[in-house]
């Protein structure tokens, strides 16, 4: 019953984590650490479960939105590109072109990002750096733009972003928002784009670790633990991003980077007077 509950809790800490600039990777491994939740039935393959649930929790939110990205690739295949005037065939290709950086970093440094980055002290130095980075955004980003007049260049800058955060501590939309603002994007518009490119990226290395976690099979008792965080994450993931999206678009990114300052003094008082 005890696994159950940390499953459940997991699962809503990721759904709270995943879209808002605060890192879930670094909010997991904080909690699994101060919990002393097993590594066993809890490490990297619980994640991923995790992220699969904020994962339909994204797909459903901008269902509209991915779909029309769909059908404007699927008619590039066969009719002549038009990324100009097509704002769904253009936003389709730029979603593209951000998702290699993370795949490829994702591939060769996996053993590295799975067992040497996962440590709270490297979670509290990205808390802070992060949070300082959301400020300078705030105060120098023109905050004029919309996401399909980004240029391709731009798109796989902020597809490094992503990559960048793979790291415990840094947030995949913190990252990714931060420099869409660098690069004069609207708040709400770096939150879409953030948002619609995380969703391969999260598939591709979601559907490689379930195959990996079939592979090795599963009891009774693990499976449920998996359907309780992916059903618990995707509940919860649904609604922050649907506040997200929200509050973005008529408050700063600040509110973010106080919590991440906070968070990281709190964390680091526990480690050296605890642990």
């Amino acid at each position: 019953m005890r696994e159950f509950i940390e499953a459940f809790l997991l699962g809503i800490v990721q759904g709270l984590t995943e879209f808002l600039p605060v890192s879930s990777s670094g909010h997991l491994l904080l909690g699994q650490y101060f919990l002393g939740v097993s590594q066993e039935r809890f490490g990297l393959a619980f994640d991923v479960a995790l992220h699969m649930g904020t994962l339909t929790a994204v797909v459903a939110f901008f269902w509209n939105d991915l779909w029309r990205m769909v059908y404007a690739f699927m008619r590039s295949l066969t009719r002549r590109r038009n990324l100009t005037t097509d704002n769904d065939q253009r936003l389709a290709y730029l979603v593209i072109a951000s998702v290699f950086p993370a795949a490829v970093i994702g591939l060769l440094f996996e053993d590295i990002i799975s067992t040497i980055l996962r440590n709270p002290w490297i979670v509290v130095v990205n808390l802070v750096l992060v949070g300082i980075l959301f400020i300078v955004a705030e105060r120098m980003g023109r905050k004029t733009e919309r996401m399909t007049k980004l240029t391709f260049p731009q798109a796989l800058g902020i597809g490094f972003a992503q990559a960048a955060a793979l790291v415990p501590g840094v947030s995949r939309s913190g990252a990714t928002i931060t420099l869409g603002l660098f690069l004069g994007l609207r708040r709400e518009e770096a939150a879409r784009f953030s948002f619609l490119m995380s969703v391969p990226i999260i598939a591709g290395a979601g559907a490689m670790q379930l195959l990996e976690v079939i592979s090795t099979g599963m009891d009774a008792a693990q499976v449920r633990i998996f359907v309780i965080g992916f059903v618990s994450s995707g509940i919860v993931g649904y609604l922050a991003i649907r506040f997200f999206i929200g509050f973005v678009a008529n408050h700063s990114l600040r509110a973010f980077a106080y919590y991440r300052f906070a968070l990281a003094a709190v964390v680091t008082v526990l480690l050296l007077t605890f642990f």
